[in-house]
């Protein structure tokens, strides 16, 4: 518990607003280990909240209309613009992430209560900022980073060459981007990634930051963090042993040249299930992240419930990151842009998932 510990001797104070009959005792008692906590019910959030709360907490039943209304009212008043608000939902995981965004969540969090997660959460939700701070999240990030670069290595120079990619590798590189993403915001991953790598890296890295960012929005345990983590990592090492003539190409590709590059599922594919030891569903991954649900996509023209979650939200963060990404043809979009090209993709993505991801497009 030192890390507790060490959270407790923060100065950070804290507003916890609750419908619940106990008022949200055991969330009280875990939030006192990363602040002051001052705990009233959901109808008693004041018009003008005290200037130094860090953020407030709203433990709400999303289902009861009269609290969604008179949070609403609340939170959207000029007093509460610049403060971060968390939500506590309970068991509603598309749809009460929709309202809670909706009523301007900053974080957002999932009985029942994980005490490390929450801390966690408050931490980069609520931040304090002391230089000390700042710099252990640099090396934190730095590490994060370099790490995710020794992956790219070893996969577009080292692979191709014949040397193997080892699943205990991107363990080991996975572990250290969880940390930073945890510790940092997904928009500093964005700017250390953009800064330091070249752009076959990029694409990859940024994928990887969607989705380990989505996961941990999500709620996800840690363990399934590190699933989707590991399979961004390396849904597109087929690419490694695509040309560089086509990969780098400035001008449109020609049609051998597309097909060329659309063997790159294939070609990763069988290159980790020759060399052995990666999980099915990151294989699965490698080989299906450019299928769509209305049958469209490739290599197999899967569709519907062939298509396993994990490879829904892979496609989702790879999507994305490509729309954002500029190049022969196509200018580089903004977020709004990309999401609403996303948006009329009519049965092709996974809808609810979209929706869900629509913070960490546009946050």
């Amino acid at each position: 518990m030192a890390a507790l510990a060490e959270l407790s001797q923060t100065t950070r104070r804290l507003l916890l607003a609750s419908d619940r009959d106990d008022g949200s005792a055991d969330l009280a008692r875990i939030l006192g280990h990363a602040g002051r906590v001052e705990a009233i019910s959901i109808f008693d959030l004041p018009d003008y909240p005290a200037s130094d709360f860090a953020g407030v907490v709203i433990d709400i039943d999303l289902t009861s209309v009269a609290a969604v209304q008179h949070v609403r009212r609340k939170l959207t008043g000029k007093a509460y613009h610049d403060l971060p608000r968390l939500f506590v939902l309970a068991n509603a995981l598309y749809h009460g992430l929709v309202q809670a965004w909706a009523l301007g969540a900053t974080d957002t969090i999932q009985r029942p209560l994980d005490p490390r997660n929450i801390l966690h959460r408050i931490r980069f939700a609520f931040p304090e900022t002391p230089e000390e701070e700042r710099a252990a999240d640099a090396e934190v990030l730095s590490s994060g980073v370099a790490a995710a670069h020794v992956i790219m290595i070893k996969i577009f120079q080292r692979l191709p060459a014949g040397i193997p990619l080892a699943l205990e590798d991107v363990v080991r590189a996975e572990t250290q981007i969880l940390r930073a993403l945890k510790r940092c915001s997904l928009k500093q991953w964005l700017l250390a990634v953009n800064k330091h790598h070249k752009r076959s890296y990029r694409h990859t890295l940024h994928v990887t930051g969607y989705a380990v960012a989505f996961a941990q929005q999500l709620a996800m345990r840690e363990e399934d963090q590190r699933r989707l983590a590991r399979a961004a990592l390396v849904h597109n090492v087929g690419t490694a042993f695509v040309p560089l003539a086509i990969l780098d190409k400035t001008t449109e590709l020609t049609t051998d040249e597309s097909d060329i590059l659309a063997r790159h599922t294939r070609l990763g594919y069988d290159a980790l299930k020759k060399q052995g030891g990666f999980p099915g569903e990151v294989l699965d991954v490698v080989l299906h992240h450019h299928e769509m649900l209305d049958g469209t996509g490739y290599p197999d023209r899967l569709r519907g419930d062939e298509i396993s979650d994990i490879v829904r939200i892979i496609t989702l963060a790879d999507t994305y990151a490509s729309l954002l990404q500029p190049d022969a043809t196509t200018e580089a979009m903004t977020p709004p842009q990309a999401f609403a090209i996303m948006d009329m993709m009519d049965g092709k993505l996974d809808r609810a998932l979209l929706q869900a991801f629509r913070p960490i497009a546009l946050g």
